[in-house]
């Protein structure tokens, strides 16, 4: 059998095969951020569809903070009983299930006129325009116990583990990138203040949900434009997360809204032409620490995911809008039919009434 689909473990969590379900947004909650029939729908397709582990779409993790519409919410208790029969129903196809949490930050045009939206400097957004507030250390405190907290009500709700995004733009990694971050205390300057608010959220996390939970991080191998985050602080954060105790990374890159930007492609890039975009940043990165390293983006073809497994030190891999268009692809690679995935990556999958593919819409 294909090493893709041998059983691993990763702390205390079975992984029926290497393949994770990268987080992806549905916009399929309600406007309070609780669950639908639509939306629990996607995530037994998925369980069903043969994955072994599934990161849900980004939840917002404080009440006032929400960066787009339809996401999932983990702010307050009220989540967690509806949580805990949504995980014993994904868990009945032997599926893990991880949540993911972030905090948008500036990266937004939802309803930005009714909240305050905090910055690690008062810089406005390159492509949304929203000038956000400086958070203040009272505020970033604030904000890390936020995580802490609705990582336990994740625990609590039966998820398998953790993540909390440091890619694409929103906050944490807004707070990696000189561009954004401009600071002047210990939470600005050099790579090791910019990383303290993620330092500092492990290990609040850490303590609430115990040593024996998974936790984990979606982290960009680099923001791919000038005065951002680059690949030498990735790696430095990376090493410095591995040795505080992370569990696994998730590695991907470039900023959310500058996806098919030129710059992209100037630094090597090929991003609409090659598979596996960021491979070589995270063979690279897996050759440097002992944590599990998850390559996300442009993961199509079963053939060059077993290479990469078997050429690097890459563990897992995961794929996002494969998913959309086909929810049962896991099994399909698994009962023989290897041809890549159907997706092609043209970057229509938003819709008004929920984040699906654009082919299958059509039927």
């Amino acid at each position: 059998m294909s090493k893709l689909f041998e059983e691993t473990k990763l702390k205390n969590m079975n992984l029926k095969n290497r393949f994770f379900r990268s987080a992806t947004w549905e916009a399929m909650a309600d406007e309070k951020g609780h669950l639908t029939e639509k939306l629990v729908k996607v995530y037994q397709d998925l369980a069903q569809g043969g994955v072994g582990t599934i990161i849900t779409g980004y939840a917002f993790v404080t009440e006032d903070e929400q960066p787009n519409p339809g996401m999932m919410g983990i702010y307050d208790d009220s989540f967690i009983e509806e949580y805990q029969e949504f995980t014993d129903q994904i868990h009945q196809f032997e599926t893990n299930i991880i949540m993911q949490l972030a905090y948008g930050g500036s990266q937004t045009n939802f309803k930005v006129e009714n909240r305050t939206i905090l910055g690690p400097s008062a810089v406005p957004h390159a492509t949304y325009g929203v000038s956000p507030k400086k958070a203040t250390k009272a505020e970033i405190k604030s904000l890390i116990n936020s995580f802490a907290e609705a990582a336990l009500r994740v625990k609590k709700s039966g998820f398998d583990g953790v993540q909390f995004h440091a890619a694409h733009g929103y906050l944490y990694s807004q707070f990696l990138s000189p561009h954004y971050n401009q600071r002047t205390d210990e939470y600005g300057g050099n790579i090791e203040n910019r990383g303290r608010i993620i330092f500092e959220t492990l290990a609040a996390v850490r303590e609430k949900v115990g040593e024996d939970f998974p936790v984990m991080i979606k982290l960009n191998s680099s923001d791919f434009k000038d005065d951002g985050f680059t690949f030498a602080d990735c790696k430095y954060i990376c090493k410095r997360l591995d040795e505080l105790g992370i569990d696994a990374i998730e590695i991907s890159g470039v900023v959310g809204a500058q996806k098919e930007d030129i710059s992209v492609r100037k630094r090597g890039l090929a991003y609409l032409k090659e598979e596996s975009y960021f491979r070589k940043y995270a063979a690279e990165i897996a050759a440097e620490v002992e944590v599990p390293i998850i390559l996300v983006g442009g993961n199509r073809s079963p053939q060059l995911l077993e290479k990469l497994l078997e050429e690097t030190e890459i563990e897992y891999f995961s794929l996002a809008r494969p998913f959309l268009r086909e929810p049962d692809l896991i099994n399909r690679w698994k009962n023989g039919d290897k041809t890549k995935a159907k997706c092609i990556s043209c970057g229509q999958c938003r819709a008004e009434a929920g984040n699906s593919c654009i082919f299958k819409r059509k039927k």
